[in-house]
C-alpha cells in the first residue's frame, strides 16, 4: 500500500480551519477521497466526516532575454478533511505551543 498522505499543511489559514473542525494534509497527486478517508482514519485514529480536495497548480513566471512563460516548480493537491465533533488532530493543536 502506498503512502497517502505526504504531511500535515501547517499555514494560519489552514489553522483557522482546524479551530473549525477542518484539517488540511498534502497528499499524493493520485489518490482520491476514500483513500484519503481510509488513510487519515487510520494514522491518526479519528472519524472522517467528508473531504475536500484541491489541485494547486503551479506558479508561472517569465524568464529569459524574450520574457516567455514558463512554470515555476510543480503543482501538489491539498486535502480538507472534517472530523467528528470533538475530535482532534494533535499536529494542528496551536494552544500547547502558546501557553509555552
Amino acid at each position: 500500500m502506498q503512502q497517502v498522505l505526504k504531511s500535515p499543511y501547517i499555514t494560519e489559514k489552514s489553522l483557522f480551519e482546524a479551530s473549525r473542525g477542518w484539517f488540511t494534509f498534502l497528499v499524493e497527486k493520485d489518490t482520491n477521497k476514500k483513500e484519503i478517508k481510509q488513510a487519515v482514519d487510520l494514522e491518526y485514529k479519528v472519524h472522517v466526516i467528508s473531504v475536500k480536495t484541491i489541485n494547486v497548480k503551479p506558479k508561472t513566471k517569465r524568464t529569459g532575454r524574450k520574457k516567455l512563460l514558463t512554470q515555476g516548480g510543480i503543482g501538489y493537491k491539498k486535502a480538507m478533511v472534517k472530523l467528528t465533533a470533538g475530535e482532534k488532530i494533535a499536529a494542528f493543536d496551536v494552544s500547547e505551543q502558546k501557553k509555552k
